[in-house]
Order: C-alpha cells, then sequence, then structure tokens
C-alpha cells in the first residue's frame, strides 16, 4: 500500500466552467496531449465520500459544488470551521504580470515581473513603486522569465536576494545584492549564478523559491513539457529541489550528492512551512487533477504515471486535490491553521483547513472572480495575507488598475 501523507484525504470534484485562461495549460496540452493517455491515469480511491463544499466572497456560504472526504476516526481541529476574507485594501496596482513576492524587514515588499525581468519595490504602507532593477539575462517568453524571488534568511545584514528565472537554455537559480542607498533602478548587483540546467521550457518552468525553517533553500520545478523527466532521479525537472546558500545539494538530502528532494510532480508553484516545519506545495495537473501535497524527502507523487490520487503503491497521494478548471494552483501560504492557495484558471482563493499532516475538512474558496486569476498568496508579518494577482500575463482579461497586490484579513476558522 502506498504511503498515506494525509488521514483525510480531500478531493474537490468541481464540476463548474473553466475561467479563460490557465498558467500551466490545465486542460488538454496544444500538442494534443491528455492526463488520459497511457502515460497518464487519475482515480479517486471508491472509499471516498461525498460531503458539502464550502465557498464565500467575504463570508463562507454552502454551494452547489461537490467534494469528497475520506473517512477519519480523529475528530476535526477549530481550523475546520468556516473562515472568513476581507479585503482590507490595494496595497499597489499597475503590475505587469508579477509572479515573485517577498516582504522586506520593516514590510516593504519586493515583486518580480516575470516579462520585464525588473524587481519592484512597493512601501510597507502602500501606493508608489520603485524599479529596485532589472535582472540580467532574463528570457521571457511562454511561461519563463523572471519568477519567484526569496530573501537570504539573514537578509538584514547581508542585503541578498534569490531570484529564479529563465533564459534561452534554461532555468537558474542567482543571488544578488540589494542596495537601496544606490538611485532607483541600478540598486541590484550583478547575479551570482547558484544553480544552472534546471529544464526549460516554453510551458511547466515552475519557478518558487523559499527558504525552510531550516535555513536551506527550496525550489518547485517543472518538467518543461517533457514528462519523462519527473521520474528521472538525475533530471532537476518536475522536482522539489533542496539547496544550501550557495547552490550545492544541502546536506541530509535523500539521494545522496543530488538536490533533488521529492521528485514525479508536473509543474510545482507553490511551497509554504506550517508552524511545526512540514513542507506543503501546490502542483498543477494536466486534464484531471491539481493537487496540494505534503512533501517528505524523498517521496515520489506519481506524475506522470497517476495524476491525482491513485492509491498505487511507492507513490504518495496528494492532501487534497480539485478539477483543473476550479483551481491551476500557484502560490500558497499557511496562516491561521490552513494552507490558502492562489488559483489561476480558477479565479479564487482557496482554504484547505489542515490538522497536522491532514486535512481537516472540506476546502473552501473564497473572491471567486472578483479579482480574476491569482498568483501569488503569502502571509505578512502583522497577520494578514498579501494577494498577487496576474491578469496581464496573457493569459487573463486585465480590468482597470490590473495587475495589483491586495492585503486580506482572516477571520473565523
Amino acid at each position: 500500500m502506498p504511503r498515506r501523507t494525509a488521514a483525510l484525504l480531500v478531493a474537490i470534484a468541481l464540476g463548474s466552467a473553466a475561467a479563460a485562461g490557465c498558467s500551466s495549460a490545465a486542460g488538454p496540452d496544444p500538442a494534443g496531449g491528455s492526463s488520459s493517455g497511457a502515460d497518464a491515469a487519475a482515480s479517486v480511491p471508491a472509499s471516498v465520500l461525498p460531503t458539502p463544499a464550502v465557498s464565500g466572497s467575504t463570508a463562507a456560504v454552502p454551494t452547489d459544488s461537490a467534494s469528497a472526504v475520506a473517512p477519519s476516526s480523529s475528530s476535526p481541529s477549530s481550523s475546520s470551521a468556516p473562515a472568513s476574507v476581507s479585503v482590507r485594501g490595494t496595497v499597489t496596482d499597475g503590475l505587469k504580470s508579477p509572479w515573485g513576492l517577498a516582504v522586506l524587514p520593516g514590510g516593504d515588499l519586493l515583486v518580480s515581473e516575470r516579462d520585464s525581468a525588473r524587481i519592484l519595490r512597493v512601501p510597507a504602507k502602500g501606493g508608489g513603486k520603485a524599479v529596485a532593477g532589472t535582472v540580467p539575462g532574463v528570457t521571457s517568453g511562454g511561461e519563463g522569465g523572471l519568477l519567484g524571488l526569496a530573501l537570504s534568511p539573514d537578509f538584514a545584514t547581508d542585503h541578498q536576494v534569490y531570484a529564479y528565472f529563465s533564459t534561452g537554455s534554461d532555468n537558474r537559480i542567482v543571488r544578488l545584492d540589494l542596495d537601496p542607498s544606490r538611485p532607483a533602478g541600478s540598486q541590484l548587483g550583478s547575479p551570482t549564478v547558484l544553480l544552472s540546467g534546471i529544464p526549460h521550457g516554453s510551458r511547466h518552468n515552475g519557478g518558487r523559491i523559499a527558504f525552510g525553517p531550516d535555513g536551506f533553500l527550496y525550489a518547485g520545478t517543472g518538467d518543461a513539457d517533457d514528462r519523462s523527466l519527473a521520474q528521472d532521479r538525475d533530471s532537476l525537472g518536475g522536482k522539489i529541489l533542496r539547496l544550501t546558500r550557495d547552490g550545492e545539494p544541502a546536506p541530509g538530502n535523500p539521494f545522496p550528492g543530488s538536490p533533488v528532494w521529492s521528485l514525479g510532480h508536473r509543474n510545482v508553484q507553490g511551497l509554504a512551512w506550517d508552524p511545526q516545519g512540514r513542507l506543503w506545495a501546490s502542483e498543477f495537473g494536466q486534464d484531471t487533477w491539481d493537487e496540494l501535497n505534503l512533501i517528505t524527502p524523498g517521496g515520489n507523487y506519481g506524475w506522470p504515471t497517476v495524476e491525482g490520487a491513485a492509491g498505487r503503491a511507492g507513490f504518495t497521494d496528494p492532501v487534497a486535490q480539485w478539477h483543473t478548471a476550479d483551481a491551476s494552483p500557484s502560490g500558497i501560504a499557511f496562516a491561521s491553521g490552513a494552507v490558502w492557495v492562489a488559483a489561476l484558471r480558477g479565479t479564487r482563493l482557496w482554504r484547505v483547513p489542515v490538522d497536522g499532516d491532514r486535512a481537516a475538512g472540506a476546502p473552501q474558496d473564497f473572491l471567486k472572480g472578483e479579482y480574476g486569476r491569482l498568483r501569488t498568496v503569502a502571509a505578512d508579518g502583522d497577520g494578514t495575507l498579501l494577494l498577487v494577482t496576474d491578469n496581464t500575463d496573457g493569459r487573463g482579461s486585465p480590468r482597470p488598475g490590473d495587475d495589483r497586490i491586495l492585503r486580506l484579513d482572516v477571520n473565523g476558522g
């Protein structure tokens, strides 16, 4: 039997119509590929039972959507109670294809723009923004460009920023110094390449990076539209990587001498840790199931052999899954006892309550369709959430002021 990462599996089986556009081309591939083919099958265990889902905009209300919850003998935690979300205000707007987000000491924000390769600085109180600098060597196109950002754990003293970006031949991770005393537009030092050779394609480039509580740098990569890479332990594609600050394989990795932390991923764009230090990751599905996974070192998450929960020996099932029309999950954050998931194609913010290593109840969705495609969500130090829209990436429908960063208050739960 496969190792179950969750005693309580939540499988969201929503049948609503898809919103226009999809970050990872969830649904049929442009080339005609489909997860219903021989190399990717999806199924839901027969033991999964239907229960009502919960949805809401500023408060949770029942919907007609169907969800499924596997039986659990444990009592649900308080995090399973319905929550509410309200938009406190707009931090900034007028962004173009924003992707990565980092909160600086003192509350200012750094945000990356995928296509312009610019890193912008946004004041903590919002309003105007300034260009910190442009990252050299970035090649934009398709889903590639300047993607994730992360701050050194010692940023207050070393002023180092880490970035994940695409070139014409690969994806790579670099380190740059940020010196705010320099003139706007030239505050970034020359990048030092820490890791290159991450497979690159027009789609499925991954791109999220974050420092874990252990002080090591984690990176979510994609299969670069070559499914075979996800199961190839010698490839950096379709993996979660764990690195030292200098880009070397971190000590304690499951495969000696390798940066690979977990494998069998299609396209990872969300990484977050809970207070107990457990790593959660979001993953784009192909035609059927998007996933929220609890990551264990050396774990194999199935792609392309399985998509979603399959109950197959040797593969780890997701803790929660959604039909691709309702999610296409990018950034995630952990706050108030739940994993929060920014959905692109689904144009909403999902909340998955968790209790330890399992889901504690049915997910709730918020802000459905109100702000379009949602790329990144991050927990801020004041207890609020920061939410980045992405309607200017060529797949959304831009509205006046797009794209923007919103500040959200979370209540209850």
